[in-house]
């Protein structure tokens, strides 16, 4: 029987190192961090955590809203979706994916943009204020 790619990536341990990596690396890229400023990165972890599981066939089901309902009115850009893309890539290369699992999760992920794509321009945000740093509950 095949293993799944949940299982080619390494199960959960691997899924929530590469989470935690790329949400924090979101965090600190200054092309797009001003889109996630308000948001609760811990809740945000374990959305992804559980959205990325389900989707690779892992034993976890994601429960949080559809991608169109949680970016709506956000006015996310072709050119933030791709800068985020940009994250995971770095993410999954930092973390030695392979290529063929790499394509695999971006192909299962990649028709999202559909959902979350508001605004059809190559511009990217402005970066957060150096001074700028989230309250520690929403670090957790």
């Amino acid at each position: 029987m095949e293993r799944t790619l949940y299982e080619r990536l390494g199960g959960m341990d691997a899924i929530t190192a590469v989470v935690e990596d790329f949400r924090d690396r979101v965090a600190a890229d200054d092309r797009i961090n001003l889109k996630f400023a308000r948001t609760d990165l811990a809740r945000l972890r374990k959305m992804l955590i559980d959205q990325v599981c389900e989707a690779t066939g892992g034993p976890c089901h994601y429960n949080g809203r559809s991608m169109k309902e949680a970016h709506a009115a956000m006015g996310v850009t072709k050119g933030e979706f791709n800068a985020l893309v940009d994250d995971l890539v770095a993410t999954l290369k930092q973390f030695k994916v392979p290529s063929a699992e790499q394509d695999e999760l971006l192909a299962i992920l990649g028709p999202l943009k559909s959902e979350i794509v508001e605004v059809d321009s190559n511009e990217v945000g402005t970066a957060l204020p150096d001074a700028f740093r989230p309250a520690p509950a929403l670090m957790t």
